[in-house]
């Protein structure tokens, strides 16, 4: 198991410096980056400037704006940038940074990336902890009951109910939400803007925590709906396929009640696939951001910030986002592998 496990570790190297590599080259030759954006800016900057000093028409003998920058004022910018060293020059200085975890200053925001990201964080944790344990409570459940009921009326109302509510998107159900209990046409019970209000340090703990939860209900409803649909099928099914195994035959010959061969013998098996499922949709769910649902009603999250840096070609931010993220989703893959031999003894890596 350790071997294995050094293994992987080892494999992590190259394969995170592969696909920093490739990103790191595909943003090269996308148009319009930071030195170009600030040289637009600059350059209006200066023809507004300039024309309203002169006191003249922009063709006047005033009027310098339409000349452009200097070409030394562009080569302070690429090297203010880091864009005056050669390309593999920068990646291996960026890389080298990124392993002593130093993640530099927004070209956006002239920020620190790492207090931009925990900034954003307390919005993505907030929806994706609470999407995340309110699926798995939903849905397991109800999958059990789905599996022990197949085929009758709850089966099926309930099939209909779930594969409805996954066939409408997250953020057309967040509008249909708005419309209907956001002061939209109807009923004006949910706030629409932030995850606390405004007075918010100045309320007691338990008024904080209702006001907390008043403004995340909407959101988690629209982010938890499509969620439940794909759980709770993947926990009928998983129930189905032990529930009709010769072990669970002998055991009812054996005269156990139907509750006792449920959660002694399958329940385990079952749960399974579940189970080694956990540590990928926990930190997915812990680090995701929903870019539409933040932007519809109002939240701003990791979703936002990386939409916003790609927009802006504020590469610090998308790249180092992209490591850290990375980084996680390897560890994570790991930990899920790890998680199926602790739960299933008869699974080795061993031979791996």
């Amino acid at each position: 198991m350790w071997s294995y496990i050094s293994r992987r570790l080892l494999l992590m190297i190259p394969t995170l410096f592969g696909i920093m590599a490739i990103t790191f080259i595909i943003i090269q030759f996308v148009p319009g980056g930071p030195v170009e954006r600030m040289v637009a800016l600059m350059e209006q900057h200066q023809a507004d400037t300039a024309g309203e000093s002169s006191g003249r028409s922009s063709s006047g003998p005033g009027y310098r704006g339409a000349q452009g920058l200097d070409p030394e004022q562009i080569k302070q910018l690429e090297k203010l940038y880091g864009f005056d060293k050669p390309l593999h020059e920068r990646f291996l200085t960026m890389m080298g940074n990124y392993l002593m975890f130093e993640f530099g200053d927004s070209y956006y925001h002239h920020r620190s990336v790492v207090d931009l990201v925990v900034e954003k964080l307390p919005v993505s944790i907030s929806l994706g902890l609470w999407t995340f344990f309110i699926t798995y409570l939903v849905s397991i459940p109800l999958g059990i009951r789905k599996a022990v009921r197949h085929g009758s009326r709850f089966d099926t109302f309930t099939s209909t109910l779930i594969l409805t509510g996954y066939s409408i998107p997250g953020f057309v159900l967040g509008i249909m939400l708005i419309v209907l209990f956001g002061g939209g046409s109807f009923w004006d019970l949910f706030p629409m803007r932030g995850l606390v209000s405004d007075n918010w340090e100045s309320l007691a703990w338990p008024a904080r925590i209702a006001d907390y939860l008043w403004h995340m209900t909407l959101p988690v409803i629209a982010s938890v709906v499509g969620s439940l649909a794909v759980m709770t099928m993947l926990t009928k099914n998983s129930f189905l396929e032990e529930i009709s195994k010769q072990y669970v035959i002998t055991a009812r010959a054996k005269g156990l009640t139907e509750r006792a061969v449920l959660y002694r013998h399958v329940f385990r098996n079952a749960m399974i696939p579940l189970v080694t499922g956990f540590p990928g949709s926990f930190v997915a769910a812990f680090f995701s951001g929903s870019l539409l649902i933040e932007t519809i009603f109002s939240l701003d999250g990791l979703g936002l910030l990386g939409y916003e840096s790609v927009i802006n070609r504020d590469y610090p931010v998308v790249m180092a986002t992209l490591f850290f993220f990375t980084l996680l989703g390897l560890l994570t893959k790991l930990l899920t592998d790890i998680t199926y031999v602790l739960v299933d003894p008869r699974i080795s890596f061993e031979g791996s």
